[in-house]
């Protein structure tokens, strides 16, 4: 039976076998890129520079920011790469590394979902608190543990996974390095393992969605008695937009994640790895912040700062 250690590299999904149709994943998939890395990149110099901005919600839009680059950053510089040199190979230091990394910055992205939607429920819920309870040390505190409790759980999984042996080949049937991917490599009993610290990860991500949910409900019944109907529509449609990432983002990554080895079709697996992977990050900048005015005011500020400068 061979072991984890005679892989020295893996091999990850060809997208096609036709040069032109390599070509055009590599301008869809640069495409993406540069969309996320100017959105997420506006946002944090906007947020950064203007210290109107410095509040517990942009606080925690500029975490968010961030996730959104290191995320998206893992998986599509190298599944360009490949598409435009017509390559399929990764190292298994570098494979070991994507897996750390995407559920590094996976993991903590939705933990930092769930702190914003408190921050959005004491904000519209209990407007005269909001001081108290999301001082600089407590929205520091919450975007620390989102980080540190993403690293953690991806060490954990790491680790788990890289310490199974693999049976069936090197050959990862998507674009990046990915935890079930990897399992279908393993042995036959091995994986069980890692199945199990997945179906307790995924648990308790389910248990932050309800909270999520349970949020959204007490903010949509205080937008309720709003009196005024304009106010009322802004924050139901910004609410359900958020819910609508939230859910995407949950319901595709456990696809992913719990979907049986037996049942997998490859082309599902595609489109549901680029959901959850690749549409947040680009996505997230127009959804939880370009429809936000102080940000659309900071923006435009800036463009009219650096127009003024190039004069």
């Amino acid at each position: 039976m061979p072991n984890v250690s005679t892989v020295s590299e893996f091999l990850l999904l060809a997208f096609a076998d036709k040069r032109e149709l390599q070509l055009l994943h590599f301008a869809l998939f640069l495409d993406i890129y540069l969309a996320a890395l100017l959105g997420n990149g506006l946002i944090l110099t906007t947020v950064a520079c203007d210290h109107h901005l410095h509040t517990p919600m942009h606080f925690f839009l500029l975490n968010l920011a961030l996730l959104n680059l290191g995320c998206i950053s893992t998986t599509v510089p190298r599944a360009t790469a490949n598409a435009l040199w017509d390559t399929r190979t990764i190292s298994y230091q570098g494979c070991v590394a994507q897996v750390l990394f995407f559920v590094f910055f996976i993991g903590a992205e939705y933990s930092l979902l769930t702190v914003m939607a408190y921050d959005r429920y004491v904000a519209i819920c209990k407007p005269l608190h909001y001081g108290s309870l999301l001082g600089s040390r407590a929205c520091a505190t919450m975007a620390a543990a989102a980080w540190g409790s993403g690293f953690l759980n991806a060490v954990l999984h790491m680790a788990n996974t890289f310490s199974l042996p693999l049976c069936q080949g090197n050959a990862v049937d998507l674009f990046f390095c990915e935890i079930p991917q990897i399992l279908k490599l393993s042995c036959s009993d091995a994986y069980l393992r890692e199945v199990g610290a997945l179906v307790f990860t995924l648990s308790l991500v389910f248990l932050c969605f309800v909270y999520i949910v349970v949020s959204y409900m007490l903010i949509f019944r205080a937008v309720m008695r709003m009196p005024s109907e304009q106010g009322r529509h802004k924050a139901f449609s910004t609410c359900l937009l958020h819910l609508a990432v939230v859910s995407l983002f949950l319901c595709t990554g456990i696809f992913a994640y719990l979907n049986p080895p037996s049942i997998s079709f490859p082309s599902l697996d595609l489109v549901v790895a680029v959901l959850y992977s690749l549409l947040p990050p680009a996505v997230n900048p127009l959804i939880y912040s370009m429809r936000n005015k102080e940000i659309k005011h900071a923006v435009r500020k800036l463009f009219e700062y650096i127009f003024l400068q190039q004069k």
